[in-house]
């Protein structure tokens, strides 16, 4: 098994959604915002080579909205998927398994790309596409809070075209690797808990967007059920400060990975690293 992290762009999001009741005079200490109260935040995906098995793992915002959604998000830098996936020596077509997170636009918007007659048509032709039933369901039937966040056009043409792969409980048989169910931030959010040299790596997703979320309170304002994700976050956070997991970062555009320890005001960040000091 090989990993790779894959830089899919940058982008920015209101501070104080980030961080839901907690105020910006201490939020802002670890992620600082500008003018006008955007911080800085990244689609951070992951890569997963094993054996004739090429995984993704999340996919960012994609590129067939419209100028105007885009400006919503403020994206900045030069990253993308295609140019990560070129500097490794891959291409989109390589790809056999995409995994999603949850459906969420910017986990999966580049899933589906158009085409040049504007159809909707697959990013990743010779991929299975994997969620599950409990958070399709959720997704395909949303609720009003997050209708915004679940976009027909990244999601309906999933199960048009064939391929729509249901995460079962036996995950690892399914894509090599355990699966966290997480029900905070939306109804059944996967977190990959993935065995590699000797460590254990866990993808964050929406759990831990940043290391500005570790302590308890810092939910953001986005989730369904914020006393659910302080609980779930609560005994994550022991499990993974007891067993030295190194925590992969979705969305913080700073840091790729960080460690936690147990200390007096309970668990907090221990160290960050790089993803190439820590795995080769």
């Amino acid at each position: 098994m090989k990993i790779y992290p894959i830089e899919t762009g940058n982008f920015k999001l209101d501070g104080g959604a980030m961080f839901g009741v907690v105020p910006k005079s201490i939020w802002q200490k670890t992620n600082p915002a500008d003018s006008n109260n955007l911080i800085e935040m990244t689609m951070r995906c992951l890569l997963i080579e094993d054996g004739n098995r090429l995984i993704l793992v999340d996919t960012g915002l994609g590129e067939k909205q419209s100028d105007k959604f885009f400006s919503f998000y403020y994206l900045f830098g030069g990253f993308s998927l295609d140019v990560s996936l070129i500097k490794l020596g891959f291409h989109r077509d390589d790809i056999t398994d995409v995994f999603l997170t949850h459906l969420h636009f910017d986990h999966c918007g580049g899933v589906i790309q158009r085409d040049k007659n504007d159809m909707l048509i697959p990013a990743f032709k010779n991929a299975k596409v994997w969620s599950n039933d409990n958070h399709w369901k959720w997704a395909t039937e949303p609720n009003p809070r997050e209708k915004a966040s679940f976009l027909k056009e990244n999601i309906n043409p999933i199960k048009e075209n064939g391929q729509l792969n249901f995460i079962h409980r036996n995950a690892k048989d399914q894509v090599g690797f355990d699966v966290l169910f997480m029900d905070g931030h939306t109804e059944k959010q996967m977190l990959p808990k993935i065995e590699y040299q000797d460590k254990t790596l866990v993808f964050m997703a929406d759990l831990l967007p940043t290391i500005g979320h570790i302590p308890l309170p810092y939910v953001m304002g986005y989730d369904t059920r914020p006393l659910l994700t302080i609980n779930e976050k609560a005994a994550f956070l022991k499990e993974a400060a007891d067993n030295n997991y190194y925590l992969f970062l979705e969305h913080d555009a700073h840091n790729e990975i960080c460690t936690v320890k147990h200390t007096e005001k309970g668990v907090r960040l221990n160290e960050t690293h790089k993803f190439t000091d820590i795995f080769n």
